[in-house]
């Protein structure tokens, strides 16, 4: 996929709630701008705006008519696939607030495919999950997403655990799901580290080919730079390089 000039390159992120402040969403603005050479800009869909830099246009998180009550499954990152999304237009990367940049992200404005994200870390090779920490799409051309999922929304709830698992059905279904190459986004928790017993001892490193770090499970960015014990059966050590590059 050429970097067409006309179309606009937009980095998306969400926040809300308490568990990340303005500081995460500065500091990714940060990690794009010094590891992205085309012209972008970026916004933050929150219910909180106070402390986010003005070089990132905030938004309300699109409505999303949904009990209140229902356990967090990230259903509210599903409002980015709305057909009209507050007038937006162009190609919109999305990065979760947890990330961390180690190299030049061009590529994934460059590679071809009308929808791409991670495959799910899993031993499940068969699953077509994918892990939406980072995915790109053209704005409004898959509003069938969002429409889907508030259409059908107690037998989505109940055939699909998170948002990323029932987004990347609902992309697989119409023929247009792609994946990042695998070495671009590895896992911290499972790339970046040894499993136990070899990470008493071994040091977490980046891998090659790596241009974006993910997080989850109980492991953040802060908690990488820090190290320490995670569950009983694991030692993480400190990453001094996670600092490095998360600033």
């Amino acid at each position: 996929m050429e970097n067409n000039n006309k179309i606009t390159n937009y980095i998306f992120c969400m926040k809300w709630g308490t568990l990340y402040g303005a500081e995460y969403v500065n500091r990714l603005h940060s990690m794009v701008k010094k590891n992205l050479t085309y012209d972008f800009k970026m916004v933050c869909f929150t219910d909180d705006e106070s402390g986010i830099i003005d070089e990132v246009q905030c938004f309300p998180i699109p409505e999303i008519d949904i009990p209140s009550n229902l356990p967090e499954r990230m259903w509210k990152k599903l409002t980015t696939l709305k057909e009209d999304l507050y007038g937006l237009e162009g190609r919109a990367l999305f990065l979760d607030l947890d990330i961390v940049i180690v190299d030049n992200i061009d590529c994934f404005f460059d590679v071809e495919g009308e929808f791409r994200i991670i495959k799910d870390h899993s031993w499940r090779s068969w699953r077509i999950t994918g892990n939406s920490s980072v995915y790109r799409f053209d704005i409004g051309k898959h509003g069938y997403v969002f429409e889907n999922f508030i259409n059908n929304f107690e037998k989505a709830i109940k055939e699909h655990r998170n948002e990323q698992e029932f987004l990347t059905h609902e992309i697989n279904n119409k023929g247009k799901l792609q994946y990042w190459p695998k070495e671009w986004c590895p896992s911290y928790k499972y790339d970046c580290n040894s499993r136990f017993p070899i990470s008493i001892w071994k040091k977490p490193t980046i891998p090659e080919g790596a241009k974006i770090i993910i997080f989850h499970g109980e492991i953040n960015p802060h908690k990488a730079v820090e190290g320490g014990w995670g569950k009983w059966y694991r030692y993480v050590h400190p990453a001094p390089w996670v600092a490095k590059y998360w600033k």
